[in-house]
């Protein structure tokens, strides 16, 4: 009986306890007037589990387009990862985010992000992102990436040879992650051993569906694997960079030869170096940024152009052209990649259709107003790119594959952001353009290609990816 009654007290305990923190909750975003429109969810989850359970289930926007038809095609509230959100729905918003960066927005991650990629200076995600951004324009600007495409095509090859030369079909995503990983570690480590390459690609695997998961740090849950894969990687990181001092102070290595080199010797303006954590944690992010949405894009090129073949008709015959424009084993080129007009045309289509950077967070620093409503210091603010690409205000019969959208003065400002913009586009573009471009000249030159799997369906975790890997069956040329 005393057991009983004990029970009894525990769950009214919690009961009341409940009711407070759902009272409070809502108290305290009542507090401010003329918030945008929209619902919070539940206490502490806010409407986390139906944000990822529409991108898992294949629909990432139904999430957003469900609540601009009910709330606001301009901006709307709402909780997600335990922060107040608001979501950013047009170029408008687009525009404001991108034009107040460090005005009245700042960039930020879930806490889960920091976690995962814990820096060890004790800096936040958004501070170690603002250093990268200072180092890498060197590294990612047209100019030096032009000494990368013979690179970029001699990795493609060897790709090629190795996972799809000889095969009936093929599983496209996980070597479309092979080949953007071991470019990644080719032009920022200099490793180009498949072998070594192969080492730590699985556990970026498991830290990439990590990121933006539930953050519970319990054995089993993606967000364990994540931080445990995280470590792993770091682990081996940090063997290379040991390796490459001892290298670089023996004269085996190049001062330039890669981001590596630049960071190992680069000094801040105090004339601190960078310590081997430091410098791990962010050849990490590089990593992560360097692969991972360049796979999917190059995927979903794959996954459109089986689908379409006018359109890959059109591409082979581009990339054809280029093809017998070069003397046996001649290597592909700067110029040969301006050639590739309607190839990347096609790429940004696909981009727009399946954008692989779905979205992104700011926090803002002040009050501020937008289109009426009132934003309130610390609130996050979200702008998703789906909002945008299949808004047919901007993109007429969005659901159609059109390259020609791209032609000309191509879409509205602030309309297609598969990069972002802004002062935080991403400074990779140009590098994922030569990727895409130097993997689309690769395979249409050597197969056309049919889905095993017709209506495979695709999930977003955190990137879109084909729930299957998107198997196909492959058809070679004939010489």
């Amino acid at each position: 009986m005393e057991l009983f009654f004990l029970s009894g007290v525990i769950l009214f305990a919690f009961i009341v306890s409940l009711s407070v923190v759902f009272l409070l909750y809502h108290k305290s975003y009542a507090s401010h007037p003329n918030l945008p429109r929209g619902k919070m969810g539940l206490p502490f989850i806010g409407e986390s589990l139906e944000y990822l359970s529409t991108g898992r289930k294949g629909h990432p926007e139904k999430f957003f387009y469900d609540r601009m038809a009910k709330f606001s095609s301009v901006v709307f509230k709402t909780s997600i990862f335990g922060e107040p959100v608001a979501v950013m729905c047009n170029t408008a918003g687009n525009k404001f985010l991108y034009s107040n960066e460090n005005k009245l927005v700042t960039a930020w991650w879930p806490s889960s992000v920091n976690k995962i990629f814990p820096s060890s200076l004790q800096t936040s995600s958004n501070e170690e992102s603002k250093k990268m951004r200072k180092m890498l324009p060197n590294f990612m600007k047209p100019e030096a990436l032009q000494r990368y495409v013979g690179i970029m095509d001699t990795i493609a090859r060897r790709h090629f040879e190795a996972g799809w030369e000889g095969k009936q079909e093929v599983t496209v995503f996980p070597l479309a992650k092979n080949y953007t990983f071991w470019l990644a570690c080719r032009l920022f480590l200099s490793i180009e051993d498949p072998k070594h390459v192969a080492k730590f690609a699985d556990p970026f695997t498991v830290l990439a569906s990590g990121i933006l998961s539930i953050p519970i740090d319990l054995p089993g849950t993606p967000f364990n694997r994540a931080i445990k894969a995280s470590k792993v990687i770091k682990k081996e990181l940090r063997a290379i960079i040991k390796q490459r001092k001892i290298d670089l102070a023996e004269n085996k290595a190049c001062p330039t030869q890669d981001i590596l080199s630049h960071m190992l010797l680069a000094s801040d303006e105090n004339g601190q170096f960078m310590t081997e954590m430091d410098i791990a944690d962010k050849i990490l992010g590089l990593l992560i940024g360097g692969h991972d949405t360049a796979s999917a894009a190059v995927t979903f090129v794959v996954k459109y152009l089986a689908e379409l073949p006018e359109i890959y008709n059109e591409v082979l015959k581009e990339q054809m052209e280029i093809a017998k424009s070069k003397k046996p084993g001649e290597l592909l080129n700067w110029d040969d990649i301006q050639k590739m007009k309607y190839s990347w045309n096609v790429a940004c289509e696909v981009m727009r259709l399946a954008p692989p950077l779905q979205g992104a967070f700011r926090e803002a620093i002040n009050d501020f107003v937008f289109a009426g409503f009132s934003i309130p210091k610390g609130w996050k603010l979200y702008w998703s790119a789906n909002s945008t690409h299949r808004n047919p205000e901007y993109f007429p019969e969005p659901e159609k594959f059109d390259p020609s959208r791209f032609e000309g003065n191509g879409p509205l400002p602030y309309s297609y952001v598969p990069f972002g913009g802004g002062p935080r586009m991403c400074p990779g573009k140009e590098y994922a353009r030569l990727e895409i471009l130097v993997f689309m000249h690769n395979v249409v030159k050597r197969f056309n290609w049919e889905k095993l799997l017709p209506d495979e369906k695709i999930i977003v975790n955190p990137l879109p990816i084909p729930a299957k890997g998107l198997p196909v069956r492959l058809i070679p040329h004939i010489a």
